[in-house]
Protein backbone atom coordinates (compact mmCIF):
# COMPACT_ATOMS: atom_id res chain seq x y z
CA UNK A 1 0.00 0.00 0.00
CA UNK A 2 2.96 2.48 0.86
CA UNK A 3 4.14 1.93 -2.61
CA UNK A 4 1.20 2.77 -4.29
CA UNK A 5 0.27 5.84 -2.30
CA UNK A 6 4.29 6.72 -3.36
CA UNK A 7 3.35 5.97 -6.85
CA UNK A 8 -0.28 7.93 -6.89
CA UNK A 9 1.76 10.44 -5.43
CA UNK A 10 4.35 11.27 -7.76
CA UNK A 11 1.42 10.85 -10.46
CA UNK A 12 -0.19 13.60 -8.94
CA UNK A 13 3.03 15.26 -8.82
CA UNK A 14 3.95 15.02 -12.57
CA UNK A 15 0.27 15.99 -13.27
CA UNK A 16 0.88 19.17 -11.64
CA UNK A 17 3.87 19.83 -12.76
CA UNK A 18 2.73 18.97 -16.31
CA UNK A 19 -0.02 21.85 -15.98
CA UNK A 20 2.67 24.49 -14.82
CA UNK A 21 4.53 23.97 -17.51
CA UNK A 22 1.72 24.18 -20.07
CA UNK A 23 -0.32 27.60 -18.67
CA UNK A 24 -2.32 27.24 -21.66
CA UNK A 25 -4.25 24.34 -20.68
CA UNK A 26 -8.00 24.03 -20.43
CA UNK A 27 -8.34 24.61 -16.79
CA UNK A 28 -5.76 28.08 -16.98
CA UNK A 29 -7.42 29.18 -20.58
CA UNK A 30 -9.52 32.08 -19.58
CA UNK A 31 -7.27 32.88 -16.15
CA UNK A 32 -7.18 36.73 -15.28
CA UNK A 33 -3.81 37.30 -14.15
CA UNK A 34 -3.74 40.94 -12.97
CA UNK A 35 0.15 42.29 -13.49
CA UNK A 36 0.11 41.29 -17.34
CA UNK A 37 -3.57 42.48 -17.89
CA UNK A 38 -2.78 45.42 -15.87
CA UNK A 39 -0.45 46.27 -18.78
CA UNK A 40 -2.37 45.07 -21.43
CA UNK A 41 -4.86 47.50 -19.98
CA UNK A 42 -1.85 50.30 -19.83
CA UNK A 43 -1.50 49.43 -23.73
CA UNK A 44 -5.23 49.84 -24.69
CA UNK A 45 -5.44 52.93 -22.71
CA UNK A 46 -2.03 54.66 -24.78
CA UNK A 47 -4.13 53.41 -27.97
CA UNK A 48 -7.43 55.40 -26.82
CA UNK A 49 -5.70 58.45 -25.92
CA UNK A 50 -3.39 58.36 -29.23
CA UNK A 51 -6.89 58.02 -30.76
CA UNK A 52 -8.18 60.84 -29.40
CA UNK A 53 -4.53 63.30 -29.91
CA UNK A 54 -4.86 62.71 -33.34
CA UNK A 55 -8.27 63.45 -33.58
CA UNK A 56 -7.72 66.56 -31.72
CA UNK A 57 -5.12 67.23 -33.58
CA UNK A 58 -7.68 67.13 -36.53
CA UNK A 59 -9.71 69.84 -35.06
CA UNK A 60 -6.74 72.17 -34.81
CA UNK A 61 -6.23 72.09 -38.07
CA UNK A 62 -9.96 72.64 -39.42
CA UNK A 63 -11.78 75.86 -39.86
CA UNK A 64 -13.77 75.32 -36.59
CA UNK A 65 -9.79 76.47 -34.46
CA UNK A 66 -9.20 80.32 -35.34
CA UNK A 67 -6.27 80.22 -33.90
CA UNK A 68 -4.92 76.64 -35.06
CA UNK A 69 -5.25 75.24 -31.60
CA UNK A 70 -8.02 72.95 -29.83
CA UNK A 71 -7.73 72.82 -25.84
CA UNK A 72 -4.54 75.65 -26.12
CA UNK A 73 -2.39 73.20 -28.04
CA UNK A 74 -1.42 72.91 -31.77
CA UNK A 75 -2.06 70.46 -33.71
CA UNK A 76 1.26 69.69 -33.88
CA UNK A 77 1.84 69.19 -30.53
CA UNK A 78 -1.60 67.09 -30.55
CA UNK A 79 0.28 64.56 -32.99
CA UNK A 80 3.13 64.46 -31.09
CA UNK A 81 1.32 63.63 -28.29
CA UNK A 82 -0.34 60.63 -30.05
CA UNK A 83 3.21 59.69 -31.31
CA UNK A 84 4.36 59.16 -27.87
CA UNK A 85 1.60 57.32 -26.40
CA UNK A 86 2.09 54.59 -28.92
CA UNK A 87 5.51 54.74 -28.20
CA UNK A 88 4.09 54.48 -24.45
CA UNK A 89 1.54 51.07 -25.86
CA UNK A 90 4.90 49.51 -27.10
CA UNK A 91 6.47 49.58 -23.83
CA UNK A 92 3.40 47.87 -22.03
CA UNK A 93 2.99 45.81 -25.04
CA UNK A 94 6.49 44.69 -24.17
CA UNK A 95 6.04 44.92 -20.29
CA UNK A 96 2.73 42.17 -20.38
CA UNK A 97 4.18 39.27 -22.84
CA UNK A 98 7.27 39.52 -20.19
CA UNK A 99 5.36 39.28 -16.89
CA UNK A 100 2.77 36.79 -18.21
CA UNK A 101 6.11 34.77 -19.41
CA UNK A 102 8.24 35.43 -16.00
CA UNK A 103 5.61 34.40 -13.76
CA UNK A 104 4.36 31.70 -15.32
CA UNK A 105 0.94 33.35 -15.91
CA UNK A 106 0.50 32.93 -19.80
CA UNK A 107 -3.51 32.35 -20.89
CA UNK A 108 -5.60 32.30 -23.75
CA UNK A 109 -7.16 34.99 -22.28
CA UNK A 110 -4.37 36.93 -22.02
CA UNK A 111 -3.25 35.99 -25.57
CA UNK A 112 -6.67 37.58 -27.38
CA UNK A 113 -7.04 40.68 -24.74
CA UNK A 114 -3.73 41.34 -26.03
CA UNK A 115 -4.05 41.17 -30.06
CA UNK A 116 -7.09 43.51 -29.55
CA UNK A 117 -5.77 45.89 -27.66
CA UNK A 118 -3.10 45.65 -30.01
CA UNK A 119 -5.50 46.19 -33.07
CA UNK A 120 -6.06 49.59 -31.46
CA UNK A 121 -2.75 51.02 -30.04
CA UNK A 122 -1.11 50.02 -33.03
CA UNK A 123 -3.40 49.57 -35.82
CA UNK A 124 -6.26 52.61 -35.41
CA UNK A 125 -3.63 55.25 -34.00
CA UNK A 126 -0.93 54.57 -37.05
CA UNK A 127 -4.13 54.61 -39.46
CA UNK A 128 -5.55 57.51 -38.67
CA UNK A 129 -1.62 59.38 -38.52
CA UNK A 130 -1.60 57.89 -41.88
CA UNK A 131 -4.76 60.03 -42.68
CA UNK A 132 -4.56 62.92 -41.15
CA UNK A 133 -0.87 63.78 -41.77
CA UNK A 134 1.65 61.42 -43.12
CA UNK A 135 -0.66 61.43 -46.66
CA UNK A 136 -2.17 64.72 -46.10
CA UNK A 137 -2.00 67.27 -48.73
CA UNK A 138 0.50 69.68 -46.35
CA UNK A 139 2.79 67.21 -47.99
CA UNK A 140 2.60 68.74 -51.13
CA UNK A 141 0.21 66.91 -53.63
CA UNK A 142 -3.52 67.57 -52.57
CA UNK A 143 -4.62 63.77 -54.45
CA UNK A 144 -2.59 61.82 -50.89
CA UNK A 145 -6.03 62.85 -49.49
CA UNK A 146 -8.01 60.09 -52.50
CA UNK A 147 -5.88 57.79 -51.36
CA UNK A 148 -4.75 58.18 -47.87
CA UNK A 149 -8.19 56.15 -46.37
CA UNK A 150 -7.36 53.53 -48.64
CA UNK A 151 -3.45 53.08 -47.27
CA UNK A 152 -5.06 53.43 -44.18
CA UNK A 153 -7.35 50.98 -44.35
CA UNK A 154 -4.73 48.54 -46.16
CA UNK A 155 -2.73 48.90 -42.90
CA UNK A 156 -5.52 48.64 -40.32
CA UNK A 157 -6.39 45.58 -42.71
CA UNK A 158 -3.00 44.26 -42.53
CA UNK A 159 -2.89 44.64 -38.78
CA UNK A 160 -5.24 43.04 -37.95
CA UNK A 161 -5.28 39.86 -40.13
CA UNK A 162 -1.20 39.68 -39.45
CA UNK A 163 -2.46 39.62 -35.56
CA UNK A 164 -5.33 36.97 -36.42
CA UNK A 165 -2.73 34.72 -38.08
CA UNK A 166 -0.23 35.03 -34.54
CA UNK A 167 -2.75 33.74 -32.45
CA UNK A 168 -3.67 31.19 -34.64
CA UNK A 169 -0.13 29.52 -35.32
CA UNK A 170 0.54 30.25 -31.61
CA UNK A 171 -2.11 28.44 -30.28
CA UNK A 172 -1.56 25.57 -27.96
CA UNK A 173 -4.86 23.56 -28.64
CA UNK A 174 -3.90 23.94 -32.50
CA UNK A 175 -0.21 23.29 -32.48
CA UNK A 176 0.66 20.98 -29.12
CA UNK A 177 3.98 21.33 -27.67
CA UNK A 178 5.48 23.55 -31.19
CA UNK A 179 7.65 25.91 -30.74
CA UNK A 180 9.69 28.21 -33.29
CA UNK A 181 13.08 27.53 -32.19
CA UNK A 182 14.22 30.29 -34.31
CA UNK A 183 12.97 32.64 -31.85
CA UNK A 184 11.98 35.10 -35.57
CA UNK A 185 8.52 36.80 -35.84
CA UNK A 186 7.16 35.36 -39.09
CA UNK A 187 6.35 38.74 -40.77
CA UNK A 188 6.74 42.12 -39.45
CA UNK A 189 5.60 42.64 -35.89
CA UNK A 190 2.52 44.52 -35.87
CA UNK A 191 4.54 46.96 -33.08
CA UNK A 192 7.49 47.57 -34.74
CA UNK A 193 5.10 48.74 -37.67
CA UNK A 194 3.35 51.03 -35.61
CA UNK A 195 6.72 52.78 -34.14
CA UNK A 196 7.90 52.92 -37.65
CA UNK A 197 4.36 55.10 -38.97
CA UNK A 198 5.04 56.74 -35.37
CA UNK A 199 8.56 57.57 -35.68
CA UNK A 200 7.82 59.17 -39.52
CA UNK A 201 5.62 61.48 -37.99
CA UNK A 202 8.20 62.74 -35.51
CA UNK A 203 10.34 63.48 -38.68
CA UNK A 204 8.07 65.19 -40.50
CA UNK A 205 6.93 67.05 -37.46
CA UNK A 206 10.81 68.39 -37.01
CA UNK A 207 10.96 69.11 -40.55
CA UNK A 208 7.84 71.65 -40.60
CA UNK A 209 8.98 73.31 -37.10
CA UNK A 210 12.46 73.86 -39.56
CA UNK A 211 10.20 75.44 -42.06
CA UNK A 212 11.04 71.92 -44.43
CA UNK A 213 9.54 69.29 -46.42
CA UNK A 214 10.11 66.31 -48.49
CA UNK A 215 9.46 67.73 -51.44
CA UNK A 216 9.37 65.39 -54.09
CA UNK A 217 10.63 62.37 -51.60
CA UNK A 218 7.24 62.92 -50.51
CA UNK A 219 5.78 60.28 -53.19
CA UNK A 220 7.23 57.32 -51.98
CA UNK A 221 5.49 58.03 -48.39
CA UNK A 222 2.65 56.11 -50.37
CA UNK A 223 4.62 53.20 -51.49
CA UNK A 224 6.54 52.88 -47.70
CA UNK A 225 2.87 52.65 -46.20
CA UNK A 226 1.92 50.03 -48.24
CA UNK A 227 5.17 47.91 -47.65
CA UNK A 228 4.88 48.36 -44.09
CA UNK A 229 1.58 46.54 -44.58
CA UNK A 230 2.60 43.91 -46.88
CA UNK A 231 5.48 43.15 -44.85
CA UNK A 232 2.93 42.79 -41.84
CA UNK A 233 1.47 39.80 -43.51
CA UNK A 234 4.67 38.48 -45.26
CA UNK A 235 6.35 35.00 -44.46
CA UNK A 236 10.06 37.66 -43.91
CA UNK A 237 11.43 36.50 -40.65
CA UNK A 238 12.12 39.19 -38.22
CA UNK A 239 14.55 38.62 -34.85
CA UNK A 240 12.60 38.90 -31.90
CA UNK A 241 13.94 40.23 -28.90
CA UNK A 242 11.95 37.74 -26.28
CA UNK A 243 14.96 35.69 -25.54
CA UNK A 244 17.00 38.69 -24.40
CA UNK A 245 16.64 39.54 -20.41
CA UNK A 246 18.21 40.25 -17.01
CA UNK A 247 20.89 37.25 -17.43
CA UNK A 248 21.65 37.56 -21.17
CA UNK A 249 25.40 38.71 -21.57
CA UNK A 250 26.64 40.59 -24.02
CA UNK A 251 29.93 41.37 -25.86
CA UNK A 252 32.03 45.06 -24.86
CA UNK A 253 31.79 45.98 -28.57
CA UNK A 254 28.30 45.46 -28.63
CA UNK A 255 27.69 47.13 -25.13
CA UNK A 256 29.49 50.18 -26.34
CA UNK A 257 27.72 50.31 -29.59
CA UNK A 258 24.32 50.30 -27.62
CA UNK A 259 25.40 53.45 -25.37
CA UNK A 260 26.12 55.07 -28.49
CA UNK A 261 22.37 54.57 -29.99
CA UNK A 262 20.93 55.92 -26.95
CA UNK A 263 23.11 58.84 -27.08
CA UNK A 264 22.10 59.68 -30.27
CA UNK A 265 18.27 58.89 -29.62
CA UNK A 266 18.43 61.37 -26.61
CA UNK A 267 19.88 63.77 -28.74
CA UNK A 268 18.39 63.14 -32.30
CA UNK A 269 15.87 61.12 -31.42
CA UNK A 270 13.45 62.40 -34.47
CA UNK A 271 16.35 60.90 -37.12
CA UNK A 272 17.51 58.31 -34.88
CA UNK A 273 14.27 56.51 -34.13
CA UNK A 274 13.23 56.64 -37.84
CA UNK A 275 16.91 54.99 -39.04
CA UNK A 276 16.59 52.43 -36.32
CA UNK A 277 12.80 51.28 -37.31
CA UNK A 278 13.59 51.66 -41.34
CA UNK A 279 16.89 49.71 -39.91
CA UNK A 280 14.73 47.01 -38.73
CA UNK A 281 12.88 46.61 -41.72
CA UNK A 282 15.34 46.32 -44.19
CA UNK A 283 17.13 44.11 -42.26
CA UNK A 284 14.75 40.80 -42.06
CA UNK A 285 14.11 41.86 -46.08
CA UNK A 286 18.16 42.04 -47.17
CA UNK A 287 18.31 38.59 -44.60
CA UNK A 288 15.38 36.79 -46.40
CA UNK A 289 16.86 37.83 -49.61
CA UNK A 290 20.05 36.57 -48.80
CA UNK A 291 18.80 33.26 -47.34
CA UNK A 292 16.92 32.93 -50.17
CA UNK A 293 19.41 33.52 -52.60
CA UNK A 294 22.19 31.73 -50.97
CA UNK A 295 20.73 29.21 -48.64
CA UNK A 296 22.12 26.85 -45.69
CA UNK A 297 23.13 23.36 -46.64
CA UNK A 298 21.67 21.29 -44.41
CA UNK A 299 23.98 19.78 -42.00
CA UNK A 300 24.67 15.60 -42.07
Amino acid sequence: MSLFRHARRDERSLAERARREDPYNVTQAGNIYFWPNLMTAGNLFCGFMAIISCIHARLAESALSLTGEFLGVTAADHYRHAVFLIFGAAAFDMLDGRLARVGGRESLFGAEFDSLADVVSFGIAPALLMFFLILAPTQGFPWFREIGWLVGFVYLLCASMRLARFNVITNPFIHPGRKDAAGDFVGLPVPAAALTVAALVLALLKLADSDRSLDRFALGLPFLMVLIAILMMSTVRYPSGKRVDMQTQTRLRVFVALVFVIGLVILYKEVTLLCICLGYIFFGLIRHWRRSRFPVPDKM
